[in-house]
């Protein structure tokens, strides 16, 4: 299975954090599943390490795993953004959502707006 990861669940992942449910840890473990991790989650990292809303033990560069695959911004995924109902204001998500969609890929995300896109979607409930 192909896992795109939102941002949180990556650095509740990372973190141990029991936000995360176990059975989700264990499909990331998984390595029979293709995990993956938008470029964009790095710059909305980036941004809020800039602004002191987040602290990493790592730098930017070092925090996806060498077995997590790094989904880079094509011209597709922007193309389904202009298509997404706004349900959803948060520019990062929005695009985690369009990326998602046009690849085809499982998204894992316990926010709630992404229940409102047709989205296939692991969450926290």
């Amino acid at each position: 299975m192909n896992i795109l990861l939102d941002t949180h669940i990556l650095l509740w992942h990372l973190a141990d954090n029991p936000k995360l449910k176990p059975e989700h840890s264990e499909l990331i473990e998984d390595t029979a599943n293709s995990i993956f991790f938008s470029v964009v989650s790095l710059w909305e990292i980036a941004i809020k390490l800039s602004i002191g809303k987040l602290a990493i033990s790592q730098t930017i560069d070092k925090i996806v795993p060498n077995e997590v695959n790094i989904l880079g911004l094509k011209v597709p995924h922007i193309l389904k953004v202009t298509d997404l109902d706004f349900h959803h204001r948060d520019p990062f998500d929005r695009m985690i959502i369009a990326q998602s969609m046009a690849e085809g890929i499982r998204v894992m995300s316990y926010d709630g707006y992404f229940k409102l896109y047709d989205v296939d979607l692991i969450s926290s409930g």
